[in-house]
């Protein structure tokens, strides 16, 4: 079963230890982090964000963020969103999601919920849409190795969700 928790720093270990490759590593960060491979000092500007941890049992299992884009509480947006390659596929994903969602709409009372997903990450976008998630339209382009890289805005809204 997965629940969310707060991040701890005891999962930092595990975090990191999920991007295995370069390509992996930028289509989770979009280098905002800095460049590949990931450092612990790095992974920790994320401490500026609130950070869950979702659990597989007792063990790591993914890993997101919340922040609040705006002046209000009534939009938040996630980020940094990945989970353990060996559970990816098994509904984790939509699982922790759909819980940061219940958090986000119960807890924080947000009307909507944003995260960004680049266009070619056709497992992570179909693991957002399973989560509630739609697009919204928008796009931004962010230069990943030097090249261009189309992301998407996707949005779950409380009254569609709840």
């Amino acid at each position: 079963m997965i629940r969310i928790r707060p991040y701890k720093d005891s999962d930092e270990a595990a975090i990191l230890s999920w991007c295995r490759d370069e390509d992996e590593y930028y289509r989770w960060t979009a280098g905002i982090l800095g460049r590949y491979p990931a450092t612990r000092e790095q992974f920790r500007e994320t401490g500026k964000l609130m950070r869950f941890t979702a659990l597989d049992d007792k063990e790591p299992a993914g890993f997101f963020t919340v922040r609040n884009p705006k002046a209000t509480l009534d939009e938040l947006r996630f980020g940094f969103v990945i989970v353990d390659p060996a559970k990816r596929g098994k509904g984790v994903g939509r699982a922790m999601l759909r819980q940061g969602l219940e958090y986000a709409f119960r807890i924080y009372q947000a009307e909507r919920v944003t995260l960004s997903v680049f266009e070619a990450n056709l497992p992570a976008r179909a693991c957002y849409a399973s989560a509630g998630f739609r697009q919204t339209g928008l796009k931004e382009v962010y230069f990943v190795k030097g090249e261009a890289q189309t992301a998407i805005e996707m949005e779950c809204l409380r009254s569609e969700f709840m």
